[in-house]
């Protein structure tokens, strides 16, 4: 375990996302998995704006 200092602002932030009975680490778990996929569905947009796809019966 580790301690990091958030502003007051932040930790209010954090207990407001949190449930019933549950630990700011296990809060931040969840939020650090969401912000992994948000990322990964905007990278994936990404690719649909500007990639270039080959259809596959041409592969």
């Amino acid at each position: 375990m580790t301690t990091i200092a958030v502003s007051e602002q932040t930790k209010e932030g954090l207990r407001s996302l949190g449930r019933k009975g549950e630990t700011y680490d296990e809060i931040l778990q969840r939020a650090v998995e969401a912000a992994k996929k948000q990322l990964f569905f905007e990278a994936q947009e990404r690719l649909l704006e500007e990639g270039e796809f080959v259809p596959l019966d041409e592969v």
